[in-house]
């Protein structure tokens, strides 16, 4: 039963498998045979379109013939007219061209007629030059002849006048010129002369006139100092205690100082002596302090040289502000103040240097005032002009040294610095300020009371001066007069002119410059007189 209905399924199975595969192949049939009759109309419109296709290109393909036809007509008619407009361009320029070329030739050949013409003038300039020349030859060589002739005569007359003469050519040239240069060196000397004594003159007039409105605006004090100070003593017993104990005080208070102390048989005085100011007024003080004090030994004098020391110290200081102020300049490094109070200190052949400098600062300015100078240079000049004066008891070298590297240390102007090495002539003066500042340092020491010195001093330069003055030839004799300010030369007229004593006085006044030292400015009047003396019998 079972294998019966298997049986039945499988044959059912295979019926409907069959049926299905021919419903497949009826499908495949239907499509091949719709798609051959599909293509078969389709070739067929597309051959009626291809031949409508072939229709349209045949009737476009004509009338792009029958345009280009049009067209290339049109072009070659443009191209006919065009060619026949440039050809009459072309003509016309060629005519122009033409006209042009004519005219240059034309100028052309006028400049060639010219050149012809001019090289026929220069043809016959030249044939005349080179009869010129011939001619300039033959006169040449004639006057070479008659040259010849000439040396010829005048060597003759030559030497004709040697032998009245005497003389040789040389000679006689030698002795000519020396006369020429004598007569012209005794011109030329009195003109010089002239010209510098009338230059003296106005100069002379116009610096007394500075120089005397300088010093009525300047009243200053004048200071006069020694190297010793003395200190008095309210008694004679006052020596014994200040000498102490087998010298103990006095040679605590010299080393404390580094000052020496005299005590001498000089009644109720004790004189302090010493070279470096600072240090004498630092002695002078404690000597001062301890005589009113009572209490005089080694602990309480070393105390008070200290205390003292800086007290003085800050005098110092106050004492370069008071300068710098009383002057009128600012600006001065700190150490440059507290020199110039050192200098209240220090004196100059008894002249105090503070003083000094402060008056030479006005000076100097009020002369630049007057000429219509740099005031403020003039004056920080002059104040610090002697500022080596405080260190040169310290340090080797001239004050005017030791001052200009002092000021180039602590960064003055260069100007000022000229003038403090300018102020003695150890150098040019390279500003007029420079120059004031020399002569305010003259007038201030040269101003009578300013200064003093030893009499052998005084009578060593009185003796120098004149020698100086005797030294050169010619001189009969000289003197020395007004205290050294004024030295008279009399000379022998007949060795000395008037042309050559004024050579002479400017030749003493240098060799005094540079060998003698002395205050202010000395004066040298050359004196030269002819006497003719005869007696009636």
């Amino acid at each position: 039963m079972h294998t019966s209905t298997l049986s039945t399924l499988f044959l059912a199975s295979m019926d409907l498998g069959l049926g299905i595969a021919l419903i497949c192949i009826c499908l495949v049939a239907g499509l091949v045979v719709g798609g051959v009759v599909g293509l078969f109309f389709y070739k067929k419109s597309t051959d009626k379109k291809l031949g409508t296709v072939e229709e349209r290109t045949k009737h476009m393909v004509d009338e792009a013939e029958a345009k280009s036809k049009a067209l290339k007509k049109e072009a070659i008619l443009e191209a006919k007219e065009q060619e026949t407009k440039l050809r009459a361009e072309f003509e016309k320029e060629s005519r122009e061209k033409r006209n042009e070329l004519n005219k240059f030739e034309q100028r052309l050949q006028s400049r060639e007629d010219n050149l012809d013409k001019r090289e026929d003038s220069i043809m016959k300039k030249n044939d005349e030059l080179e009869k010129q020349k011939k001619d300039l030859q033959n006169k040449e060589q004639e006057i070479k002849r008659t040259q010849e002739k000439i040396n010829h005569q005048h060597d003759l007359m030559v030497q004709e006048l040697e032998k009245v003469a005497q003389l040789t050519k040389d000679e006689a040239k030698h002795l000519l010129t020396e006369e020429i240069l004598e007569e012209t060196r005794h011109d030329v000397a009195i003109q010089v002369r002239n010209i510098e004594q009338q230059a003296k003159d106005e100069a002379t007039t116009e610096a007394k006139k500075i120089i005397s409105l300088a010093i009525q605006r300047c009243a200053s004090d004048h200071a006069s100092e020694i190297t010793v100070s003395v200190v008095p003593l309210p008694s004679d017993d006052m020596k014994a205690r200040i000498i102490g104990r087998e010298g103990r005080n006095i040679r605590a208070l010299e080393n404390a100082t580094g000052i020496e102390l005299i005590v001498d048989d000089t009644p109720e005085v004790v004189i302090v002596s010493g070279f470096d100011p600072v240090r004498r007024e630092v002695a002078r003080l404690t000597l001062e302090r301890l005589i009113t004090d009572g209490r005089i030994h080694p602990a309480r004098i070393e105390e008070t040289v200290e205390k003292v020391r800086k007290e003085l110290d800050q005098e110092i200081k106050a004492a370069g502000e008071s300068a710098m102020f009383e002057v009128g300049i600012f600006g001065l490094h700190p150490e440059l103040i507290k020199l110039i109070g050192r200098l209240k200190y220090r004196t100059s052949y008894g002249q105090n240097v503070y003083k000094h400098s402060i008056e030479v600062a006005q000076l100097a300015g009020l002369m630049a005032s007057e000429l219509g100078l740099d005031v403020n240079l003039a004056k920080r000049a002059g104040l610090l002009h002697d500022i080596g004066k405080a260190v040169d008891h310290e340090q080797e070298g001239t004050h005017v040294q030791l001052g200009a590297d002092l000021a180039k240390k602590y960064k003055e102007n260069a100007n000022v610095v000229n003038a403090i090495a300018a102020h003695h002539g150890d150098c040019e003066p390279k500003t007029v300020e420079a120059v004031l500042v020399a002569a305010a340092d003259a007038i201030s020491g040269a101003r009578p009371g300013a200064r003093r010195e030893t009499g052998t001093n005084y009578v060593k330069r009185l003796e120098k001066l004149e020698s100086i003055a005797s030294s050169f030839n010619g001189v009969d004799k000289s003197y020395a007069i007004q205290a050294g300010r004024e030295v008279r030369v009399i000379v022998k007229p007949e060795q000395i002119d008037d042309a050559q004593a004024m050579f002479l006085a400017k030749d003493i006044a240098k060799k005094i410059e540079a060998e003698l030292e002395y205050p202010g400015q000395i004066k040298v009047n050359v004196i030269r007189e002819s006497r003719a003396v005869e007696y009636a019998k």
